[in-house]
Formats: C-alpha cells, sequence, structure tokens
C-alpha cells in the first residue's frame, strides 16, 4: 500500500522533541497536537486525528512495531476502564492548569522564569542551555518550559506504555484521545437530536 504524507508526521513530532532540547521556545509549537484535534473533532464529529495524523501515536508504531521494542501484550482492561481515562484526563487538566498558573506568576511578576523541564510531574531537570534570552517577556518562556515538560512526560508514558503492551497503548488513554472522544460523542448526540426534532416538526406539519 503506497504511503500518504501523513503517514511521515512521526517525524515532525521526532522533531518536535529535539528543537525543544537547543531551544525550549519551539516548544509552543505542540500547541497545534492541542488545537488541531478539538478542530476536527468539532467540525467532523471524528477522531481522525487520532487515527490518521497522530505523529507520536506514529512513532510508537515504528518505534515499538517496525523496531521490535514493544511486548505486543493486550492492555490490561482496567486502562481502558472509563475511570481511569477520565481520570487521567482530570489528573491532565490539573497539572495543565498548575503549569498556566505558574506562567501568569512569571508574567505578573510575583515568580522568576524557572529555567527546568518537569519529567513525570516529579522530577526537576535543569534545561537552561535551552534558552537564550528572547525580546519576549520571560513569561513566554515560562509557558514553554512548562508544556515542553507536559509534552515529554506524555511521550515517556507513552513508550513506557509501549514497551510492556502493545505499541500504541498510549493512544488508549491519551487526554487528547479522550477529549476528542468525548467531543464527538457530543457532537453525534446533538445532530440526532437535531435530526428527530427536524422529522417531529415535518409530521406536524
Amino acid at each position: 500500500m503506497k504511503k500518504k504524507w501523513y503517514d511521515y508526521l512521526w517525524i515532525a513530532s521526532l522533531t518536535y522533541l529535539i528543537l525543544g532540547f537547543f531551544n525550549i521556545l519551539f516548544a509552543w509549537l505542540g500547541m497545534l497536537c492541542f488545537v488541531i484535534p478539538l478542530i476536527i473533532a468539532v467540525a467532523n464529529r471524528s477522531k481522525s486525528y487520532c487515527n490518521r495524523y497522530c505523529g507520536r501515536g506514529q512513532l510508537f508504531q515504528l518505534i515499538g512495531g517496525k523496531f521490535g521494542l514493544s511486548r505486543k501484550k493486550d492492555v490490561p482492561n482496567w486502562m481502558k476502564s472509563k475511570a481511569f481515562r477520565y481520570g487521567f484526563l482530570i489528573f491532565f487538566f490539573a497539572m495543565f492548569f498548575q503549569m498556566l498558573w505558574n506562567t501568569y506568576l512569571v508574567f505578573a511578576g510575583a515568580q522568576d522564569l524557572r529555567q527546568v523541564v518537569t519529567l513525570l510531574w516529579t522530577f526537576k531537570l535543569p534545561w537552561n542551555w535551552a534558552y537564550h534570552g528572547t525580546l519576549f517577556h520571560p513569561g513566554v518562556a515560562q509557558f514553554a518550559f512548562g508544556f515542553y515538560s507536559v509534552m515529554l512526560t506524555s511521550t515517556v508514558l507513552g513508550l513506557i506504555t509501549m514497551v510492556l503492551f502493545k505499541p500504541r497503548s498510549w493512544c488508549v488513554y491519551c487526554p487528547m484521545g479522550t477529549m476528542t472522544q468525548l467531543i464527538c460523542q457530543a457532537r453525534n448526540h446533538s445532530a440526532i437530536q437535531q435530526e428527530q426534532q427536524i422529522c417531529t416538526a415535518t409530521k406536524n406539519n
């Protein structure tokens, strides 16, 4: 089967991680991975981003599948459960808003820029070589450090579950995947209700 252009988006994901190692401001590009899936879910009522355009999922498939670094075991049921997926989504949002709060404190002048990347929400890794100063406010860099922490942490979690289970096991509990699924369900439910209302109105007339 001939490959499409989007089959090579794993290169973009890998490049993103490399660029963030040398210049933390490139971390802002990761916002595309947040915005685009939401737009597609709202507009098309589908998870086509997860199924087709997710470079990270492709990267895990490449490393775990083609290079054989995955045990290729089934994901445990508890990881597939709504309780775990929704719980992880809530936890993810809590960490994300904490990151936004730290960014606000730097913008407000109440806190100095912290040139660290927090891995797995616990380990603070010095990352000062990746910040060379900028014309922008230090708060812009603070957001970049925080966002790169989120992206690197989720990548590490994905690699761990890739090794333990199937290559794309991260996709089972990915917060963006869970969120887009909820959006699609809400959009489809709304569409069904609208169709029912149209049918009812037509019958009454």
